[in-house]
């Protein structure tokens, strides 16, 4: 069996916007990953307040529906538990054995990563792909390559019916999220 370099790359997903879905084709066309599993959070670890998860990854299938080489992927749901990432990455690799998986992060992930649980266990089986971010320079992810925008801001603009949003949000994704 061959070896295949897939990327982990989760979130909340509350809603997927375009910085999402540039990120993860940026990844696909720059870095040596054969596929993508996008990993929609289940049970937020810092009880961050969330869409229902089958809401919030039927959006996710909308917004990549159209990228080959993308998968959604409910494993977070099928585990059960609070979501943590380690978890996730050691679960992908029991069922896929013949992966190599790589973290998909933003720069500013790495802020923060002193609040991951298992950090340094996570970088050693998902060695990170860290992509630029506005405000949060890195060595190495120097240029910001996800759009400045993010899911707090999306959803304050679509609860306040800005018509700005339709720049943010795949149409799929928006049309879902308004009905």
């Amino acid at each position: 069996m061959s070896e295949v370099t897939v990327g982990l790359f989760g979130g909340s997903f509350n809603p997927p916007h375009v910085g999402h879905l540039l990120a993860v084709a940026y990844v696909l066309a720059v870095e040596p990953v054969d596929r993508v599993v996008v990993v929609p959070c289940y049970d937020h670890p810092l009880g961050k307040s969330l869409a229902p998860f089958t809401h919030r990854r039927a959006m996710c299938e909308l917004a990549w529906r159209d990228i080959a080489r993308v998968e959604v992927s409910s494993i977070e749901q099928e585990m059960g538990a609070t979501s943590r990432t380690l978890y996730t990455a050691r679960e992908l690799l029991a069922r896929n054995p013949t992966w190599r998986l790589r973290l998909i992060i933003g720069a500013d992930i790495l802020e923060e990563r002193e609040k991951w649980f298992g950090w340094d266990e996570l970088v050693r089986i998902a060695p990170p792909i860290v992509l630029g971010r506005h405000g949060h320079p890195h060595d190495e992810a120097p240029l910001p390559v996800i759009p400045d925008v993010a899911s707090r801001d999306v959803r304050a603009m679509m609860l306040r019916g800005d018509p700005d949003v339709a720049a943010m949000v795949p149409r799929a994704v928006r049309a879902y999220a308004l009905e």
